[in-house]
């Protein structure tokens, strides 16, 4: 399957250009940054918004993002929608959701396969949850919900994790297959989130990747990592966001594009943001990667 690249609706008259991310690396938007990327000329890749900060009807917030929007193609990337929890959606939050998608005709829009409210209490945090075929249904059910009301597919993100829970039933591996194959969603594979999951719960994450299926993934995140330790001094990574890309998960990327061919990769950096030639030099570095094997043979093999 190719990359799965979400065109808007095509009844609707476009406001921006229908503009490509096949082959393409891109960054998360940082609005501090925008004088810098438009002061630069030629391809600059795709960016990424998070689709919450942006649910305001306008200000300047907006005004940065639809600047950016008439010359580049963006990735929309919801962190809230909480796929995974055991209530309704709310129906509010997906109608904001879904005038963002009209409004900014975004080549990708996904979601985490996670849990992040309870009751009325928006949880700052992105939780795991069992693998087991009552949770299953229940985001499937949720995932079809959400594709319907937005009239497109989503690309689902894994996680990373730092607790695994006794009543899982089937790997997370297994889960997301079958997630696709019900919903018919694409996938988001988070390479920093695989390596962090590896590392922090002892399993390799060369088999993990091996067993992903990767012909149904439409976009790559990479992103830094911090090292902490756990209450018995062993090491624990978090999914920081704060940082370079680790050199292992760049090993682990190029073993993913052999394979697949080059696939919409994007440099998550949300926390002590550097300078944007920093931000674009991570990015230039994935395109690289990407640029090498764009007119080759995948490989079969991961390893």
């Amino acid at each position: 399957m190719a990359a799965i690249e979400q065109t808007p609706n095509a009844s609707a008259t476009p406001r921006f250009p229908a503009l490509t991310v096949a082959g393409q690396a891109g960054t998360s938007f940082k609005p501090e940054h925008l004088q810098a990327i438009m002061a630069e000329s030629g391809s600059q890749g795709f960016f990424e918004v998070h689709a919450e900060n942006y649910m305001g009807a306008g200000g300047a917030p907006h005004r940065a993002l639809e600047t950016v929007r008439r010359d580049h193609p963006v990735s929309l990337h919801g962190v809230c929608m909480s796929l995974g929890g055991p209530q309704p959606l709310d129906r509010e939050h997906l109608s904001r959701f879904k005038h963002l998608v009209d409004r900014y005709e975004p080549a990708l829009v996904s979601e985490h396969l996670a849990w992040s409210t309870h009751m009325s209490t928006y949880l700052n945090d992105l939780l795991p949850l069992p693998y087991t075929s009552a949770t299953l249904s229940r985001v499937c059910d949720h995932i079809d919900e959400m594709q319907t009301a937005i009239g497109r597919p989503i690309l689902l993100e894994n996680p990373s994790t730092y607790v695994l829970f006794a009543a899982s039933s089937m790997s997370e591996t297994e889960f997301i297959r079958e997630i696709s194959r019900r919903t018919g969603c694409g996938l988001l594979l988070d390479i920093n989130n695989v390596f962090v999951s590896a590392t922090n719960h002892g399993f390799s994450a060369l088999d993990y990747l091996g067993d992903f299926p990767l012909s149904q993934v439409g976009e790559i995140h990479l992103a830094g990592h911090a090292e902490q330790e756990d209450d018995e001094g062993d090491l624990l990574l978090i999914d920081s966001h704060d940082g370079p890309v680790a050199d292992a998960v760049w090993r682990l990327y190029e073993l993913v594009i052999a394979r697949r061919g080059p696939i919409p990769t994007l440099i998550e950096w949300d926390s002590q943001i550097p300078d944007w030639p920093v931000l674009r030099a991570e990015a230039e570095a994935a395109q690289a990667i990407l640029d090498r094997y764009a007119l080759g043979e995948p490989s079969h093999a991961l390893g």
